[in-house]
């Protein structure tokens, strides 16, 4: 296997950020953190969402991951048309630390979120939950990619 330079990996990664990446997801649910972030602000918006009764409504959406930051656009228009945000709030992407299924017609799919900064606001976070939908994208390889490209080419800037 070809050694690549970490200067080739970040520009393969600058190169797909140009691209942008996208794929269909289960959007899940948006819960106020305050301040919390990290693995913390995932399991906690997690551990709430589970709790409600009757649970969110989810429904598919596009999730985009480009150099502006990420797009969501709800393909049916069931809870929203689109929500952009910037690459300078999102500030932590991950799967659920305690790796529950969130479960849809019998299947269950790994969960994952990401945290970003509330607008408007220089202090308060909300998580975004999502679930997988195409097993051909995974969970990990999405959090990986906003993870690694999008946030970790922003700290280099």
């Amino acid at each position: 296997m070809a050694e690549t330079s970490p200067q080739t990996a970040a520009n393969s990664a600058t190169e797909l950020l140009k691209q942008g990446a996208a794929c269909n997801v289960w959007y899940l649910n948006s819960v106020e953190m305050e301040s919390l972030t990290g693995y913390q602000a995932v399991q906690k918006a997690l551990s709430l969402t589970l709790m409600q009764d009757p649970s969110p409504i989810s429904t598919i959406v596009h999730f985009k991951v480009s150099a502006q930051g990420i797009t969501l656009t709800d393909n049916q228009r069931k809870l929203f048309f689109r929500r952009h945000y910037p690459v300078n709030t999102v500030i932590f992407c991950a799967l659920d630390p305690q790796d529950r299924k969130w479960m849809k017609d019998g299947l269950s799919a790994k969960v994952f979120g990401f945290v970003a900064r509330k607008q408007g606001s220089g202090t308060d976070n909300m998580c975004h939950l999502f679930a997988e939908h195409d097993p051909e994208q995974p969970a990990s390889a999405i959090v990986n990619f906003v993870s690694k490209v999008m946030i970790g080419s922003q700290k280099k800037i």
